[in-house]
């Protein structure tokens, strides 16, 4: 069979595991799904429902994002992202997918968390908590293009696609924030032709229905 993969296309996770199929030019059948109705098949081959969900080619599946960026790369790394620093670009992954998106989803979803909140509110405590995160950002990129120094590695698109999340939940407010550089950095990947090309609409996909 051929390898598939499961994502939703506003996902972070979803966006980081994409670019490194994108970049490695492995082949699969992309199924584009809806959050609120997954597929059968999906939750079958990987009960956490979350994305992405990509099916090898042998069956095995891999639905964690970094281990899914980590095969792509490991298959084939034109852009040499693999060639850096790799502990320290994984404790900046590390600090981005725990404390950061901690802060994140309640900065933009407070609703979800403080039962105070209306939908749509922001939580500005946990803005300023993110902020820590930005701000170290803005120390490196001062220095450097990217995060590990002058060449972008996996460190810079493992992370950026959160930073995207982080800034379009009050875009106003981003736009005259104090982080000059992270604000550019964050603009060269979101216009990266590998950035567009990822974030193509796909339809929507439907199982075939048996005996149709």
């Amino acid at each position: 069979m051929s390898a598939i993969l499961y994502s939703f296309r506003r996902c972070p996770y979803a966006m980081r595991g994409r670019m490194g199929l994108k970049v490695s030019g492995l082949s699969y059948e992309h199924r584009e799904i809806i959050l609120r109705d997954k597929p059968a098949h999906m939750l079958e081959v990987s009960p956490k429902g979350t994305v992405p969900v990509f099916i090898k080619e042998d069956g095995a599946v891999i639905d964690e994002s970094l281990d899914l960026l980590y095969y792509s790369l490991g298959h084939n790394d034109p852009r040499s992202w693999l060639d850096c620093d790799l502990k320290e670009a994984q404790s900046l992954i590390k600090d981005n997918d725990e404390p950061f998106k901690h802060h994140l989803d309640r900065y933009k979803y407070a609703s979800r968390y403080d039962p105070e909140a209306k939908r749509g509110d922001v939580d500005q405590a946990h803005r300023l908590e993110a902020e820590e995160f930005i701000s170290r950002y803005e120390t490196r990129l001062a220095q450097a293009p990217y995060l590990l120094g002058q060449k972008q590695s996996i460190a810079d698109i493992a992370i950026f696609p959160f930073m995207r999340q982080f800034a379009n939940t009050d875009l106003e407010w981003w736009d005259q924030a104090p982080y000059p550089e992270t604000r550019a950095w964050l603009t060269r990947h979101l216009e990266s032709d590998l950035f567009k090309s990822i974030m193509v609409k796909h339809p929507l996909w439907q199982p075939e229905i048996v005996g149709s």
